[in-house]
């Protein structure tokens, strides 16, 4: 499916600085990387708070995804409501020589393009290009996205457009970079990064890059 076409982009093109932490969240973690909740913790946590759309974002691991799936389908035989689930995961890569972080969305499970990183550890070589990642998430059927763009080594204005020269779907515009114990977006910076991505014709995306027992917090 061409990225233009994804069903997750309309989710998407919707997301502003009051869409996270109680309505979308496209980032954020669980013990099948480096998290505190299990899937179905995480995913009941979700429900609780009445999110709308869902993607865990485990480094290098997408084993969150079927337990979380499953949970979600005993609650709507149970006519409950919950969250869309989407597929997620938070790839390393170096861009400009710069480490940084790719979120796959909405891919194939299982896909074999993002075999590669999907075993809990970072790939070597061509595959730690973050052309070739993007490449990959594509073939997956997924969305790429340039993970909190001004956490890095290099700025964020160098790093978008870099990314964008390579064909990346979107940035994590709206994030809490002073990792408050209650998600708050950082005034200033994420502005910044999401006129950048606007005009350049980028989705902007959010997430609370939870790791502990709180889906709300860092």
């Amino acid at each position: 499916m061409p990225a233009e076409q994804h069903p997750l982009r309309a989710v998407l093109e919707t997301v502003g600085p009051l869409s996270c932490p109680d309505e979308l969240n496209f980032h954020c973690h669980t013990i099948c990387s480096d998290g505190s909740l299990r899937p179905e913790d995480l995913i009941q946590q979700a429900s609780s708070h009445g999110l709308r759309h869902l993607a865990v974002t485990d480094h290098h691991s997408s084993a969150a995804y079927l337990p979380m799936r499953s949970w979600l389908e005993a609650q709507k035989e149970l006519d409950h409501p919950a969250p869309t689930l989407w597929t997620g995961m938070e790839i390393s890569c170096t861009l400009r020589g710069c480490l940084v972080h790719v979120l796959a969305l909405g891919f194939e499970p299982r896909h074999r393009a993002l075999a590669v990183y999907n075993h809990g550890d970072a790939a070597v070589g061509e595959a730690l290009r973050a052309d070739t990642v993007v490449n990959a998430i594509h073939e997956a059927g997924g969305l790429a996205v340039l993970a909190h763009p001004a956490r890095y080594r290099l700025g964020f204005r160098d790093l978008i457009n870099a990314a964008a020269d390579l064909g990346i779907d979107g940035g994590e515009a709206w994030y809490d970079y002073d990792m408050q114990t209650q998600w708050q977006w950082t005034p200033m910076v994420c502005e910044q990064i999401d006129d950048q991505l606007k005009n350049l014709g980028l989705l902007r995306t959010c997430g609370t890059d939870s790791h502990g027992v709180d889906l709300r917090g860092r």
